[in-house]
């Protein structure tokens, strides 16, 4: 059962941020809970990400399904796409770590779905709508920053699409079988003590669940 960290973060190095504060909470109860085990850590924004546009993603699926010749170029970019979905699918817990950008989830993020949800890999089509093919026991957590409260059931909550739409695609598309959020929200109003300390307690009992038993 590995562990694949997803660091959607354009400045993912930047330790004052909330999600750079959220993973390293996260890692720091990884290692009480396995001291002898990595995960592993991919940061969307040093990573070559393709993207589904006419000179990448869509021209080299397009020249597939017609059976023609890639170039070296496009090659590349279908090795590159090719080696996200097989770590992906490697990988049976995931982390999604990302703020959140004008109430959904980051551009990179987006474009790393689309390297992920393939038919055939990690859904097919069937008479009947389509199916899940993630059924292994996969399961995702969201570790969500924002500067404003969206757990408040005001106007601002509705608005919050990303973890409605992540748990879209993990659970309903893919079939993971859990989907759990982690937020440090508030981040403009609240004080930065209160935020982490509500993150810590939140983080103790999802991963009981995020780890344990089916």
């Amino acid at each position: 059962m590995q562990t694949l960290i997803i660091n959607a973060h354009p400045d993912f190095t930047h330790r004052e941020s909330y999600s750079h504060k959220l993973q390293t909470l996260f890692l720091e109860h990884f290692k009480e809970r396995f001291p002898h085990e990595e995960p592993t850590i991919l940061h969307l924004h040093e990573t070559e990400i393709p993207r589904i546009e006419k000179d990448q993603l869509l021209r080299i699926w397009n020249k597939q399904a017609s059976e023609q010749t890639l170039t070296a170029a496009e090659e590349k970019i279908a090795a590159a796409s090719s080696a996200l979905l097989a770590q992906f699918k490697a990988h049976h817990r995931i982390v999604i770590v990302s703020p959140v950008h004008n109430f959904n989830v980051t551009s990179r993020m987006k474009d790393y779905i689309d390297n992920i949800l393939i038919a055939r890999e990690t859904f097919k089509y069937t008479e009947d709508g389509s199916v899940g093919l993630m059924t292994d026991d996969y399961r995702v957590l969201l570790l969500q920053a924002s500067g404003s409260i969206f757990t408040n059931n005001d106007r601002y909550t509705p608005l919050e699409f990303s973890h409605y739409y992540l748990k879209e695609i993990f659970q309903n598309l893919m079939a993971f079988q859990q989907f759990h959020i982690v937020r440090a929200q508030g981040t403009a109003v609240l004080e930065q003590d209160a935020i982490l300390q509500s993150a810590s307690d939140d983080m103790t009992k999802t991963l009981d669940q995020f780890y344990g038993p089916n």
